[in-house]
Protein backbone atom coordinates (compact mmCIF):
# COMPACT_ATOMS: atom_id res chain seq x y z
CA UNK A 1 0.00 0.00 0.00
CA UNK A 2 1.56 3.17 -1.39
CA UNK A 3 1.01 5.74 1.56
CA UNK A 4 2.86 7.00 4.94
CA UNK A 5 -0.74 8.10 5.81
CA UNK A 6 -1.61 5.76 9.14
CA UNK A 7 -5.30 6.09 9.17
CA UNK A 8 -5.46 5.16 5.67
CA UNK A 9 -3.06 2.10 6.25
CA UNK A 10 -4.92 1.06 8.89
CA UNK A 11 -8.20 1.49 6.61
CA UNK A 12 -6.97 -0.17 3.98
CA UNK A 13 -5.33 -3.30 5.92
CA UNK A 14 -8.81 -3.98 7.24
CA UNK A 15 -9.85 -5.08 3.95
CA UNK A 16 -9.56 -8.97 3.55
CA UNK A 17 -10.77 -9.20 7.57
CA UNK A 18 -14.21 -7.66 6.73
CA UNK A 19 -14.60 -9.04 3.27
CA UNK A 20 -12.93 -11.93 2.39
CA UNK A 21 -14.70 -15.82 3.09
CA UNK A 22 -13.30 -18.74 4.84
CA UNK A 23 -11.63 -20.64 1.83
CA UNK A 24 -11.10 -17.57 -0.86
CA UNK A 25 -7.89 -16.92 -1.99
CA UNK A 26 -7.51 -13.73 -0.55
CA UNK A 27 -6.08 -15.35 2.46
CA UNK A 28 -2.94 -16.20 0.89
CA UNK A 29 -2.92 -12.23 0.50
CA UNK A 30 -1.16 -9.95 2.90
CA UNK A 31 -1.90 -5.99 2.66
CA UNK A 32 0.77 -4.54 4.26
CA UNK A 33 3.14 -1.06 3.92
CA UNK A 34 4.80 -0.55 0.98
CA UNK A 35 8.34 -1.06 2.24
CA UNK A 36 10.23 2.59 2.54
CA UNK A 37 7.69 4.16 0.83
CA UNK A 38 8.71 7.36 2.59
CA UNK A 39 12.49 6.80 1.15
CA UNK A 40 11.60 6.42 -2.34
CA UNK A 41 11.21 9.59 -4.87
CA UNK A 42 7.64 10.67 -4.32
CA UNK A 43 5.51 10.59 -6.98
CA UNK A 44 3.97 14.07 -8.05
CA UNK A 45 0.10 14.58 -7.62
CA UNK A 46 -0.68 17.16 -9.71
CA UNK A 47 -3.65 15.30 -11.88
CA UNK A 48 -6.95 16.99 -12.12
CA UNK A 49 -8.95 13.80 -10.32
CA UNK A 50 -8.53 11.73 -7.75
CA UNK A 51 -8.78 8.60 -10.35
CA UNK A 52 -5.72 10.38 -12.09
CA UNK A 53 -3.66 10.80 -8.55
CA UNK A 54 -4.14 7.57 -7.67
CA UNK A 55 -3.25 5.83 -10.81
CA UNK A 56 -0.14 7.73 -11.23
CA UNK A 57 0.71 7.20 -8.00
CA UNK A 58 0.21 3.19 -8.20
CA UNK A 59 2.04 3.39 -11.45
CA UNK A 60 4.88 5.59 -9.81
CA UNK A 61 5.72 3.13 -6.52
CA UNK A 62 5.10 -0.20 -8.81
CA UNK A 63 8.40 0.65 -10.04
CA UNK A 64 10.52 -0.44 -7.11
CA UNK A 65 8.53 -3.51 -6.04
CA UNK A 66 8.00 -6.40 -7.62
CA UNK A 67 4.70 -7.06 -5.87
CA UNK A 68 1.43 -5.50 -6.45
CA UNK A 69 1.09 -2.14 -5.14
CA UNK A 70 -2.36 -0.50 -4.31
CA UNK A 71 -2.19 3.63 -4.01
CA UNK A 72 -5.18 5.61 -2.87
CA UNK A 73 -6.19 9.09 -4.33
CA UNK A 74 -9.43 10.33 -1.62
CA UNK A 75 -10.87 13.75 -0.24
CA UNK A 76 -13.84 15.72 0.68
CA UNK A 77 -15.91 17.71 -2.11
CA UNK A 78 -18.08 20.26 -0.48
CA UNK A 79 -21.37 21.40 -2.80
CA UNK A 80 -21.51 24.89 -1.39
CA UNK A 81 -18.44 25.57 -2.06
CA UNK A 82 -18.16 24.56 -5.63
CA UNK A 83 -16.44 20.85 -4.84
CA UNK A 84 -13.53 22.49 -2.94
CA UNK A 85 -11.49 20.77 -0.82
CA UNK A 86 -11.22 18.51 -3.48
CA UNK A 87 -8.16 16.89 -4.51
CA UNK A 88 -6.80 19.37 -2.52
CA UNK A 89 -8.18 17.85 0.89
CA UNK A 90 -5.33 17.27 2.57
CA UNK A 91 -3.61 20.57 1.73
CA UNK A 92 -6.60 22.70 2.03
CA UNK A 93 -4.96 25.10 4.66
CA UNK A 94 -1.58 24.75 3.38
CA UNK A 95 0.81 22.44 2.39
CA UNK A 96 2.10 21.46 5.88
CA UNK A 97 -1.67 21.82 7.16
CA UNK A 98 -2.86 19.10 9.66
CA UNK A 99 -5.71 17.25 10.51
CA UNK A 100 -7.22 20.47 12.97
CA UNK A 101 -6.13 23.21 10.37
CA UNK A 102 -7.84 21.88 7.21
CA UNK A 103 -10.99 20.97 9.72
CA UNK A 104 -10.85 24.79 11.43
CA UNK A 105 -10.43 26.21 7.68
CA UNK A 106 -13.50 24.37 6.16
CA UNK A 107 -15.72 25.64 9.34
CA UNK A 108 -14.52 29.45 8.49
CA UNK A 109 -15.60 28.54 4.57
CA UNK A 110 -18.62 27.16 5.79
CA UNK A 111 -19.39 29.72 8.63
CA UNK A 112 -22.41 31.41 6.53
CA UNK A 113 -23.75 28.19 4.76
CA UNK A 114 -27.60 27.48 5.78
CA UNK A 115 -28.03 23.98 7.46
CA UNK A 116 -29.83 22.62 4.54
CA UNK A 117 -27.14 23.48 2.27
CA UNK A 118 -24.07 21.90 3.67
CA UNK A 119 -24.02 18.84 1.66
CA UNK A 120 -20.76 17.35 0.89
CA UNK A 121 -19.60 13.88 -0.39
CA UNK A 122 -16.03 11.69 0.71
CA UNK A 123 -14.69 10.05 -2.72
CA UNK A 124 -12.12 6.93 -2.76
CA UNK A 125 -10.38 6.18 -6.04
CA UNK A 126 -8.05 2.76 -5.39
CA UNK A 127 -5.73 1.95 -8.38
CA UNK A 128 -3.33 -1.15 -8.35
CA UNK A 129 -0.43 -1.61 -10.60
CA UNK A 130 2.30 -3.99 -10.92
CA UNK A 131 5.83 -3.08 -12.08
CA UNK A 132 4.42 -0.20 -13.74
CA UNK A 133 0.92 -1.50 -15.64
CA UNK A 134 -2.14 -0.59 -14.33
CA UNK A 135 -4.18 -3.37 -13.75
CA UNK A 136 -7.07 -2.37 -12.04
CA UNK A 137 -9.44 0.80 -10.31
CA UNK A 138 -11.83 1.31 -7.70
CA UNK A 139 -14.09 4.21 -6.94
CA UNK A 140 -16.74 4.54 -3.80
CA UNK A 141 -18.42 7.27 -2.51
CA UNK A 142 -20.25 8.32 1.02
CA UNK A 143 -22.53 11.07 0.79
CA UNK A 144 -23.17 13.76 3.67
CA UNK A 145 -22.97 17.04 5.53
CA UNK A 146 -20.89 19.29 6.91
CA UNK A 147 -21.52 19.90 10.62
CA UNK A 148 -21.01 23.42 12.69
CA UNK A 149 -18.73 21.44 15.01
CA UNK A 150 -16.29 18.55 15.01
CA UNK A 151 -17.84 15.01 16.82
CA UNK A 152 -16.38 12.24 18.16
CA UNK A 153 -12.84 11.11 18.70
CA UNK A 154 -12.06 8.43 15.99
CA UNK A 155 -11.27 8.79 12.05
CA UNK A 156 -9.14 11.14 10.99
CA UNK A 157 -9.17 13.92 8.07
CA UNK A 158 -13.10 15.64 8.16
CA UNK A 159 -14.52 12.53 9.59
CA UNK A 160 -15.05 14.65 12.87
CA UNK A 161 -17.12 17.32 11.03
CA UNK A 162 -18.74 14.64 8.41
CA UNK A 163 -22.18 13.38 9.50
CA UNK A 164 -23.52 10.09 7.57
CA UNK A 165 -27.59 10.80 7.76
CA UNK A 166 -28.48 6.76 8.01
CA UNK A 167 -26.81 5.83 11.08
CA UNK A 168 -26.94 10.14 12.29
CA UNK A 169 -23.40 9.95 13.35
CA UNK A 170 -20.33 11.39 12.37
CA UNK A 171 -17.54 9.21 10.96
CA UNK A 172 -15.51 10.40 13.96
CA UNK A 173 -18.19 8.71 16.04
CA UNK A 174 -18.08 5.05 14.38
CA UNK A 175 -16.02 2.14 14.86
CA UNK A 176 -13.39 1.28 12.61
CA UNK A 177 -15.18 -1.34 11.26
CA UNK A 178 -18.38 0.34 11.34
CA UNK A 179 -17.27 3.27 9.47
CA UNK A 180 -15.67 0.94 6.76
CA UNK A 181 -19.14 -0.36 6.12
CA UNK A 182 -20.63 3.12 5.27
CA UNK A 183 -17.51 4.87 3.59
CA UNK A 184 -16.10 6.02 0.48
CA UNK A 185 -12.62 4.03 1.35
CA UNK A 186 -14.53 0.70 2.52
CA UNK A 187 -17.08 1.09 -0.43
CA UNK A 188 -14.25 0.88 -2.94
CA UNK A 189 -11.65 -1.16 -0.87
CA UNK A 190 -15.05 -3.90 -0.97
CA UNK A 191 -14.79 -3.77 -4.54
CA UNK A 192 -11.35 -4.69 -4.68
CA UNK A 193 -11.44 -7.20 -2.04
CA UNK A 194 -13.98 -8.95 -4.29
CA UNK A 195 -12.05 -8.86 -7.69
CA UNK A 196 -8.61 -10.06 -5.54
CA UNK A 197 -10.54 -12.98 -4.03
CA UNK A 198 -11.10 -14.51 -7.87
CA UNK A 199 -7.80 -15.88 -7.27
CA UNK A 200 -4.35 -14.61 -7.88
CA UNK A 201 -4.54 -16.68 -11.25
CA UNK A 202 -7.20 -14.73 -12.47
CA UNK A 203 -5.46 -11.41 -11.50
CA UNK A 204 -2.64 -12.40 -13.43
CA UNK A 205 -4.85 -13.23 -16.40
CA UNK A 206 -6.64 -9.75 -16.30
CA UNK A 207 -3.52 -7.87 -17.07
Amino acid sequence: MASTNPGKLAELGLGPRLWSNPGEELEDWIFAALPGVANLPPCSEDGDSFATNAHKKALHYSQFVSGFVLADDSGLEVAALGGAPGIHSARYAGPAANDSQNNAKLLQEMNDVPPQMRTARFVCELALAREGKLLARFGGVAEGFILGAPRGHGGFGYDPLFLDPIVGKTFAELKMEDKMQRSHRGKALRGLIEWLATGPRSVGERE
